[in-house]
């Protein structure tokens, strides 16, 4: 018989919406590449869920370099969503992706109304595909972003989307807003399944002597712990605001960062730019995971989430 509180007794299982995980711990996109780059690191099916790649509807070539800058307190990046397009990703990834023991959330980008719809309804029923994320929120290319800035535009788009497939829907949201709150109210009611929280903020680093800014698209997304309290603080804010479930992003690297944002709200975590500094963080945060929910007296990531206490 297993002792009290152990692992054993922990139900670490979340539901978003529709979308059902084994365990709130996931891969963010863009740092997990297609996830053949982590089998020798990676116990996926250990794994709530891996996010590939954010994937266009043509192929992108990117930005042009620098596209990353290491910062004081985290990472700043101006990649251009670099990638071979939804018809490469579905023949050549999506075969491999499909047969992981874990949960595949597709992102996916798109320069228009119309494509981001087009997009959702070649994933629409393609096995192996769990979810979709719609990255409304990407400060290094021009156009997505407005959908995840304007009210009207992301209920519109999140609409649409939902319309054009059974499968849950995920709206990555921006922090370069002046009302998250507002934006996450309009994904909530054009029927998101979950709202991620949130994308990368928008920074630059100069090179003085040169007199010119290091990245080639002179602004980039900052990652990474400089964005965890703002990350924390959206999360909150949403939570008060909405009761679609919500996945916390920004600058987790550790089960103390991981049990923050349930407590603040999310229930589930993608984690980012941790895994290029360390590419088996998710497996130590899935060994730590089932002593924390011990440590807060509950036996389930369900009691947890939303917790906070403000009085």
């Amino acid at each position: 018989m297993p002792a009290p509180g152990s692992a054993s007794e922990v139900d670490l299982s979340v539901q978003l919406g529709r979308l059902s995980l084994r365990n709130p711990i996931l891969a963010a996109s863009g740092t997990f590449g297609y996830a053949r780059e982590m089998e020798r690191l990676v116990d996926f099916a250990r794994l709530g869920g891996i996010l590939p790649k954010t994937v266009t509807r043509a192929p992108r070539a990117g930005n042009t370099p620098w596209r990353t800058v290491e910062t004081a307190a985290g990472m700043l990046n101006a990649i251009g969503l670099d990638n071979d397009g939804i018809d490469a990703f579905l023949e050549h990834h999506l075969p491999y992706l499909r047969e992981l023991p874990t949960a595949i959330i597709v992102s996916i980008a798109g320069k228009s109304h119309d494509e981001f719809v087009e997009m959702t309804r070649q994933l629409d029923g393609r096995p192996g595909v769990a979810a979709i994320e719609l990255n409304i929120s990407c400060p290094n290319v021009s156009g997505g972003v407005d959908f995840g800035t304007d009210v009207a535009m992301c209920f519109r788009l999140v609409e649409s989307t939902r319309q054009a497939t059974s499968l849950p829907i995920i709206a990555k949201l921006t922090p370069n807003v002046t009302r998250i709150t507002d934006i996450a109210q309009a994904a909530a009611d054009a029927g998101a399944d979950a709202i991620s929280l949130i994308n990368t903020v928008l920074g630059m680093a100069v090179d003085w002597r040169k007199r010119r800014p290091m990245l080639g698209n002179v602004m980039g997304g900052l990652s990474g712990p400089a964005i965890k309290p703002i990350a924390l603080r959206c999360v909150h804010q949403v939570a008060q605001a909405v009761k679609t479930p919500l996945i916390g992003i920004g600058g987790i690297a550790t089960i103390d960062d991981v049990m923050e944002f349930l407590v603040a709200g999310a229930t589930a975590v993608q984690i980012g730019t941790a895994n290029y500094y360390d590419p088996t963080v998710t497996m130590k945060l899935m060994d730590a995971l089932p002593a924390a929910l011990n440590q807060a007296g509950v036996t389930s990531v369900r009691e947890i989430v939303g917790t906070l206490k403000l009085a």
